[in-house]
């Protein structure tokens, strides 16, 4: 089991960013943006993010983290970064783990639920070597209970197609995606390429490190929730677990049914009991 040391000072959550970064995750109504399916508390996997969440936090502390750079290379800067093999150092030396193996299974899970992702690849996973990788802000963790919808992906999609970047082209699968959502939304895709326009506009207002960092938390959320072919969806909830918490809902719903009807009836009595005819 992995636990955290109790010597060292517990990291704070960073604020939250605004919903202006959230650039591809709609809140119109009309385009069905992204709504919690199930308050926090009553997901399934409720626990396991809270215990992820925890170690992320200590790992993103300023002063005991994983130490996090601005690397330059040759013609660029890559802002905002820590490599897989500082990462696995990290835990080793601050989380209760026996080996290499179970640092490398435990950041591979936190990677799978995209709380870590590599900044150049849609196959969330994570190598101990020198391959970079960024945290991905609080305002994105699967604890939030996002559940976006077809028409945030095919809005996100569409905006990567009017940034003339090469680290934003479209994936092959992503293209077979964009062109079978422009079909299904033949109606009201005027719509959606306007909202995808509009937001191309502010982000290029943004500062240009900025700009890279936000776009790639975007896309690591994305490959959680519309994962690459052959990928496992980690957003899936398990059926017996679905169905056990259905379950408890359903007897919670009675209970607060029968509690009513039960002081309904003593309210009647008590009224008429009162009030003698």
């Amino acid at each position: 089991m992995v636990t955290m040391n109790s010597d060292k000072a517990q990291a704070k959550r960073k604020p939250e960013p605004s919903n202006e970064v959230c650039a591809g995750s709609s809140t119109d109504n009309t385009m069905g943006g992204p709504h919690q399916l199930l308050a926090s508390d009553d997901s399934p996997n409720h626990l396991l993010y809270k215990k992820m969440e925890k170690i992320v936090e200590k790992m993103q502390d300023e002063t005991i983290g994983v130490p996090v750079r601005t690397v330059k290379s040759f013609i660029s800067k890559i802002p905002s970064v820590f490599t897989g093999s500082d990462l696995i150092m990290w835990m080793l030396k601050n989380l209760d783990i026996e080996d290499q193996t179970e640092a490398l299974h435990m950041a591979h899970l936190m990677a799978a639920h995209g709380y870590i992702f590599p900044i150049d690849d849609h196959i969330l996973t994570l190598k101990n070597d020198n391959t970079f990788y960024r945290f991905q802000t609080p305002y994105f963790w699967p604890s939030n209970c996002w559940e976006p919808e077809n028409t945030d992906y095919a809005v996100y999609l569409c905006k990567r197609t009017m940034q003339n970047k090469t680290r934003l082209e479209l994936a092959d699968y992503e293209a077979e995606n964009l062109a079978r959502l422009q079909k299904m939304f033949s109606r009201k895709w005027e719509f959606i390429f306007m909202q995808a326009e509009a937001q191309s506009k502010v982000d290029k207002k943004r500062d240009k490190l900025e700009r890279k960092v936000l776009d790639s938390q975007e896309r690591a959320f994305w490959d959680v929730h519309r994962p690459m072919p052959g990928c496992v969806n980690t957003t899936e909830i398990d059926i017996k677990k679905a169905c056990r918490m259905n379950k408890t809902l359903r007897h919670n719903k009675n209970l607060q049914i029968g509690t009513s009807h039960t002081m309904s009836n003593i309210w009647n009595t008590t009224v008429f009991s009162c009030h003698p005819s």
